[in-house]
């Protein structure tokens, strides 16, 4: 409840916030019951609800009551609130600042609280020990009035832009960078696990964290008059090094998702600026393989030619050390038009596995092994003509783009998918559009649509972690031989989805046994770790757990990740060829 406690208040709808005034107060465990009937009263006589969370245990409560700081009565009630606190918390000789800190948001109290002759030789030991006041200058000592210097002015109104995602429910984009309450929970380090912030934990830098992104697009939006607000070079280079990993949607606890925002500010930078060459090649991606899968032996020959490569690289901006992906013999499509698995056994039920653009150009082969899989457990697999997922377009802020595949997707698939018969996917990135950013990018018929499609789109280990439940697929169908699996989670998957299901669906073999390990994001994010500016970032990233985790662990282990980028990532930085968890099941077939 603490955990969700934060974001719960964070995502209320409207310019009125759960402002964290009232955060940090302690009293003696025996006096909490006294102390809170009187908190209640005195919250009740300016007309707030107390909810509270935190360590009841220890006699503290954070409590936030809901202010819109944009107005002139809530600025001042912000004051009056904190100030009644004090002095409650001063009568039963508690502390104001049980765990945080004093800072800006309780110095002014202090006097208050320690005494004024206390107060006044700890301004004599600060002015002794820092003369010039350079250390915190007037945070704690001679502190300004709490209520001055807020984030927002007085009378302040968000400005609202036409956009291709869809903002609604934060009352604009600005809304949606406004969710960001200064946790930090954006600047913990690898250490710490999860996934969020990639390339804040490798640059230590505020810009790089997902709370300076918000501030910064905050601030430049609106405080901003100009035709197009996103026109700035500042903006561009904050938002340059976020790798959209989406681990903010899920590791913030105010839940802000600085992959759409980057998407939408991208769109709307291009407005006055030229799409970049590279980006508009990444978004033709797809269509170039087609043309390329044509002749796939010539394509392949010219990619893999060092000369050619290396103009190509060149003219594009990638990095030289980088390898470009492959085309497969065939494609995917055109093998499942021409062989078409039927089951042998009696029919467990339907899919459609999603064809997308990696699969059927790229990693054709596990799509072909996904498809002999599911066929063997007993599942009729069908499938429809390749088709875009926009993941490459909604990365590089080609939102139109984005927008026409996303309707394209969902009129496709809607009359067709059900939770009888799922729509399947094995890039995680690819099929994780459908739950996220495709209702995001949609209105109408076509949303709703998309919200209705979105709970029947699965992962294909979401899909065999869901037959395995229901005992539709047991340990009977794989070998009794012993494995041992390293895995290395998709961010989207950990963001989005889980990735416990990967670990226990390749653990159902009897004697495999999985180590997931406690990575991050591997840092190639795509396109990302392509662009030669962006090159050495990307392999620091997957040198923080990554790498070393690979390289240090038991070399007869198989390495697993469901993400093309991580397999990339990890050829390129260890050498090892990882499989995608699908693969490990087919080889491990009866």
């Amino acid at each position: 409840l603490r955990k969700a406690g934060l974001g719960i208040l964070a995502n209320i709808p409207g310019d009125a916030k759960a402002v964290a005034c009232i955060e940090d107060t302690a009293v003696d465990i025996k006096d909490l019951p006294e102390y809170i009937d009187e908190f209640d009263e005195l919250l009740k006589s300016y007309g707030q609800e107390p909810i509270y969370y935190a360590h009841a245990g220890a006699g503290e409560i954070h409590l936030r009551p809901v202010l819109n700081l944009k107005d002139r009565e809530d600025r001042q009630l912000l004051h009056d609130l904190t100030k009644a606190s004090a002095k409650l918390v001063k009568k039963y000789n508690g502390a104001l600042s049980g765990e945080h800190g004093d800072g800006r948001l309780r110095a002014e109290f202090l006097p208050m609280m320690l005494g004024e002759e206390n107060y006044a030789l700890f301004k004599r030991i600060k002015k002794q020990w820092d003369p010039k006041g350079i250390f915190n200058p007037n945070k704690i000592v001679d502190a300004p009035v709490m209520n001055t210097a807020l984030r927002y002015d007085e009378g302040q109104e968000n400005r609202r832009f036409e956009t291709i995602f869809d903002f609604s429910e934060t009352s604009g984009i600005i809304g949606a960078a406004e969710k960001c309450t200064g946790s930090a929970d954006c600047r913990k380090l690898n250490t710490a696990g999860g996934t969020m912030c990639p390339s804040f934990r490798a640059t230590r830098n505020e810009k790089d964290s997902t709370r300076g992104r918000a501030n910064a697009l905050r601030e430049f939006l609106s405080r901003n008059d100009s035709p197009n607000p996103f026109d700035q070079e500042e903006l561009y280079k904050v938002l340059d090094l976020c790798l959209s990993c989406k681990g903010c949607t899920a590791e913030c606890p105010s839940n802000v998702d600085m992959a759409k925002m980057k998407g939408e500010f991208l769109h709307q930078y291009y407005q006055t600026h030229r799409v970049p060459f590279r980006s508009r090649f990444f978004g033709w991606s797809a269509r170039l393989n087609k043309l390329g899968s044509l002749v796939p032996g010539v394509t392949n020959f010219f990619l893999k030619n060092r000369i050619f490569s290396g103009m190509l690289k060149l003219v594009l901006g990638v990095a030289r050390k980088r390898s470009l992906p492959l085309l497969h013999s065939t494609t995917l499509y055109k093998w499942y038009k021409q062989h078409r698995p039927q089951v042998t056994t009696p029919i467990k039920g339907q899919l459609y596995l999603f064809c997308e653009e990696v699969v059927h150009f790229n990693d054709t082969e596990i799509g072909i092994k996904a498809v002999e899989l599911l066929t063997k457990l007993g599942y009729e697999v069908k499938m429809k003509p390749w088709t875009d997922s926009a993941r490459v377009h909604i990365s590089k802020g080609l939102m139109a783009e984005a927008k026409k595949t996303a309707e394209r997707n969902v009129k496709t698939f809607f009359p067709l998918i059900s939770e009888q018969v799922p729509l399947v996917g094995i890039e995680p990135s690819g099929i994780l559009g459908f739950r996220d950013e495709y209702i995001s990018l949609l209105r109408g018929e076509l949303k709703g649509n998309a919200i209705k499609l979105a709970p029947h789109t699965l992962t294909i280990e979401e899909f065999l972690h869901r037959e395995i439940e229901r005992g539709n697929i047991t340990s009977d169908a794989f070998t009794e031989a012993s494995r041992k699996i390293m895995f290395h989670g998709h961010c989207h998957q950990k963001s989005l989805s889980g990735q416990e299901y990967s670990a226990f669906i390749m653990s159902l073999p009897k004697n495999y046994s999985v180590e997931t390990i406690p990575s991050g994001c591997c840092g190639m994010a795509g396109s990302f770790g392509f662009e030669k500016e962006h090159y050495d970032l990307s392999m620091k990233i997957g040198e923080m757990v990554l790498f070393p985790a690979i390289r240090g662990g038991d070399p007869s282990a198989v390495v697993a990740a469901p993400g093309a980028s991580c397999r990339q990532q990890i050829a390129d930085g260890t050498g090892k060829k990882a499989l995608h968890p699908v693969e490990v099941l087919w080889e491990a077939l009866a």
